[in-house]
């Protein structure tokens, strides 16, 4: 019997033919150790940046050549993509270096778009080294193809459509010949491949999209394909709501309805026009947006133009839209005067339902009948409003809290809102707070502290004539002195024309600055404007600890002193609307700066609101026998209200004794005929009625009769 072979040992037929030697799989091609060790160089340098999305894309590149290195097949096929990303951070690399934080902002939305394709191809290459059933099902929804040469292509294309922004937006940058860009962009080596069908650089929804069923379904209805006519829809809304998100997700159900989709970033002109030459470059018609124009003009097919994040109120987008009888535009907006364009819907705050689903979708929690109940409380006190409940979900997936998350909130809400989670499920690149804060920047100064004072009144019900009486404030002897109140009289005459008198259109002007990136909404039947309540509590905080302390004064103020200017015979009409306004304003209103509590005594009082209106009217008359001394007439006035308050509470001993020193001392001061004494009077004689002595009662009614007519 032979002997048994060692592990080490020769073949026992060394006649044997080997064949070809093998290659490890694991074997690095020669073209992708040195791209990896030049993207680590750049990274590297990146970190020293501080632009965050510069050193996301950078380690992404990273990390996708790593991944490409331990994959066993496919390798070869995704050369061209590897190589293509690389010169990309290079580029980045040599224009930051060149330009600095110039550049490093103009190449913001494509740093942030390049890395959301990388992430995606990622996910692709990992497939391909442990293939997965349910991500290849994703992968076809995505790319539309179960080829995996095609779908490598499609990314490749994607990412050569990044490629081909940048060298333009870099060539601009460096104010490069126009001759010398048009040559680099229709290099050989820089032509994007053609497709029967043009996506450019539109952005998928996102992964856990939830509801708005009922405007797909509206957004299906008008764009009809071979409809004969330009159909053109608007999503506007508050930032943070939605609007891009519906876009998206339409276009990708009906994107097989359109014969070329165009993304366009509308936040300023200078981005629509690179996004229009681009498109232009791409279709080889030239290389201005007017070229752009001429081509979709003539183009006689139903392509798509998603005009995004067209904020700015000051841009006439009308111009970037083509004179023709076919095509289709979606615009997503915050100012709503955009509707007069065409179909619209204003995108506000989610059905609960979907924003529960949204919230555990987001937190990757279970759907156990706990977390529902715990989710929908969670939802309420973020007011549906999508981004905040994205963000939330965010957190708590971090945390794997859910329970904890409302007390966490309640104690840090503004931090929550402001912080941008480490993980998201899309592209947006702001946080709750930020995303406003980008157009509170852009309001101007009468503008924003209009919004800022708004933050201390109720969220709704706030009306024109709140501020229109205050600008009427007379100062009675019994309310503050108007050299008291230089600072809201001065804010009240942004809306009055140079004689004093209010002016609507000027207040229409500033409330329509607002209006234009929906901060503040409007009710035209009922003549309101509203604040959504994050951003009521939002623009509080936009406000240091001294200004909050003096907006808060300035807006108990003009609240006062709007309500000084309503005859007590109307009282009874007014509460509603003003009620709840001195509720918001209960914890700023008890002294220490302009005192209107005797002024907000009218509105407790017709309310009902008896044991507030008697609380509120007895510091009043602590504080004006400092001030005043108890026979001065603001004093004697707060008493006498006093006495009514008792008397509506059925305390009518106290309501006489109070009634009685009244009577006396306006007697003394004022006279026995003064028409305020003859006011405190007829309160005591029904003080009086109320205790059973009708004879009393009876003989000052009397007096008080007689008196009357003499005069």
């Amino acid at each position: 019997m032979p002997p048994a072979s060692s592990p080490n040992s020769e073949p026992s037929n060394p006649q044997q033919p080997t064949g070809k030697k093998k290659v490890s799989s694991k074997s690095k091609p020669d073209w992708l150790a040195p791209a990896i060790l030049a993207a680590r160089t750049i990274t590297a340098a990146a970190e020293c940046t501080p632009f965050p999305y510069i050193k996301g894309v950078c380690g992404t590149v990273v990390f996708l050549l790593e991944t490409v290195e331990n994959v066993k097949k496919n390798r070869e096929d995704l050369k061209e993509l590897c190589n293509t990303t690389a010169e990309i951070v290079a580029i980045l690399h040599d224009h930051i270096v060149a330009y600095g934080a110039t550049a490093a902002v103009k190449f913001k939305v494509l740093c942030e778009e390049l890395e959301s394709h990388l992430e995606a191809v990622i996910l692709a290459v990992q497939n391909l080294h442990n293939p997965s059933k349910s991500f290849g099902k994703r992968v076809k929804e995505f790319m539309g193809s179960s080829n995996l040469k095609d779908e490598i292509a499609g990314y490749q294309t994607r990412i050569q459509g990044v490629y081909f922004k940048l060298k333009l937006l870099a060539a601009v940058d460096t104010n490069s010949k126009v001759n010398d860009m048009h040559a680099v962009i229709m290099a050989p080596s820089f032509v994007v491949t053609p497709s029967t069908q043009s996506i450019n650089n539109c952005p998928p929804p996102s992964r856990i999209f939830q509801g708005r069923q009922t405007i797909l379904a509206q957004m299906h209805q008008c764009f009809i394909p071979d409809s004969g006519k330009q159909c053109i829809y608007v999503l506007h809304g508050l930032g943070g709501a939605g609007k891009t998100q519906i876009a998206l997700k339409f276009i990708q159900e009906a994107s097989a309805n359109f014969s070329d989709i165009f993304f366009v970033d509308a936040s300023t002109s200078d981005t629509v026009e690179t996004a229009f030459k681009s498109l232009a470059l791409s279709k080889a018609v030239g290389d201005s947006a007017q070229n752009a124009l001429t081509w979709l003009q003539s183009k006689h097919g139903d392509w798509l133009l998603f005009f995004d994040n067209a904020d700015d109120p000051k841009m006439n987008l009308n111009k970037f839209f083509p004179l023709c009888n076919h095509g289709n535009i979606i615009v997503t907006s915050r100012n709503p005067g955009l509707r007069v364009y065409g179909k619209h819907s204003e995108i506000s705050d989610m059905e609960e339902p979907d924003s529960v689903a949204l919230l555990l979708r987001s937190a990757a929690a279970k759907t156990s009948e706990e977390n529902l109940q715990v989710a929908t409380k969670i939802v309420k006190e973020l007011y549906y409003l999508p981004l905040a409940i994205a963000q939330a979900g965010a957190y708590i997936s971090k945390s794997e809290d859910l329970v904890g998350y409302l007390t966490l909130y309640a104690e840090n809400r503004a931090r929550l809102l402001r912080e941008k989670p480490q993980q998201s499920h899309d592209q947006y690149a702001w946080t709750v707070y930020t995303t406003w804060q980008i157009s509170f920047d852009q309001l101007s100064k009468p503008a924003a502290r209009f919004l800022q004072l708004c933050s201390f009144l109720h969220y709704t019900g706030i009306t024109e004539d709140i501020f229109s009486k205050a600008s009427k404030y007379t100062a009675p002897v019994w309310l503050p002195p108007k050299a008291d109140l230089q600072e809201p009289l001065q804010f009240l005459s942004c809306f009055q024309e140079p004689t004093g008198e209010w002016s609507s259109l000027s207040f229409l002007d500033i409330t329509n600055e607002i209006k234009g990136y929906s901060l503040i909404s409007f009710d035209a039947a009922a003549k309101m404007f509203a604040i959504h309540p994050l951003v009521h509590a939002w623009s509080r905080s936009t406000l240091g600890d001294v200004d909050e302390e003096s907006f808060r004064w300035s807006i108990n103020s003009i609240l006062g002193m709007c309500i000084s200017k309503i005859p007590d015979h109307d009282m009874t009409l007014a509460f509603p609307k003003l009620l709840p306004h001195l509720g918001a304003l209960s914890p700023f209103n008890a002294g220490g700066g302009p005192d209107f509590r005797a002024a907000f005594w009218h509105i407790y009082s017709a309310a009902g609101k008896l044991q507030e209106a008697h609380d509120l009217i007895v510091q009043v008359i602590e504080r004006y026998k400092l001030l005043y001394g108890e026979q001065h007439l603001a004093t004697l006035k707060v008493m006498q209200r006093l006495g009514l308050t008792s008397r509506k509470l059925g305390e009518y001993k106290k309501a006489k004794e109070l009634e009685m020193v009244v009577l006396e001392k306006w007697t003394r001061i004022l006279g026995p005929d003064h028409p305020d004494t003859l006011l405190a009077m007829g309160n005591l004689a029904r003080t009086y009625f109320n205790l059973g002595d009708c004879h009393k009662a009876k003989e000052l009614e009397m007096v008080v009769l007689e008196k009357q007519t003499k005069a």
